[in-house]
């Protein structure tokens, strides 16, 4: 019986990230290696957005990691954040106009910085979740995510409607 052994690649500033289209990058590392068709992920996308970024074929293999974003060089750090950035689009919410109760689910009306949703929460304990630093991640039904960059911060009426669903 033999093992195979896969061999990661991990990307350093020698190695250059170019933008294919629908957000796919290609790596050509130092070494004349090219790998097409990537999709940059990231491994810790609330806790650690900038570091331990993989890039993924099109099986969802991982082909290579980015230990950190600051290690890129400027073209490829920017062409890796824009795909991110457009992978992981979550709208911020700056306004709580209501939540409401309904057979369990919790429907939230809210002012995001891309206008006014209206999603639902299935599960308060699970979905909503609060962190020490006062971001809040919320998780509808359809899997869609939005934060929240300070509950503090909000005004009295969000707040209220946060700590009571919370």
């Amino acid at each position: 019986m033999s093992i195979s052994v896969i061999k990661r690649v991990y990307v350093t500033r020698d190695d250059t990230i170019t933008h294919e289209e629908n957000n796919l990058v290609t790596l050509v590392t130092k070494d004349g290696a090219t790998y097409s068709s990537l999709e940059p992920r990231r491994l810790f996308p609330v806790s650690r957005g900038d570091v331990y970024i993989t890039l993924l074929d099109t099986d969802g293999n991982e082909t290579a990691l980015i230990r950190s974003i600051g290690e890129l060089s400027p073209e490829s750090k920017r062409v890796v954040c824009e795909s991110l950035d457009d992978y992981y689009l979550v709208p911020s919410i700056i306004r709580i106009i209501s939540v409401t109760e309904k057979y369990g689910n919790l429907h939230w009306t809210v002012e995001t910085d891309r206008g006014v949703k209206s999603f639902d929460v299935r599960d308060r304990n699970h979905d909503v979740k609060v962190y020490p630093d006062g971001r809040v991640r919320v998780r509808d039904s359809d899997d869609n995510r939005y934060t929240i960059d300070n509950w503090r911060k909000l005004d009295k009426h969000s707040r209220s409607q946060l700590i009571a669903d919370i």
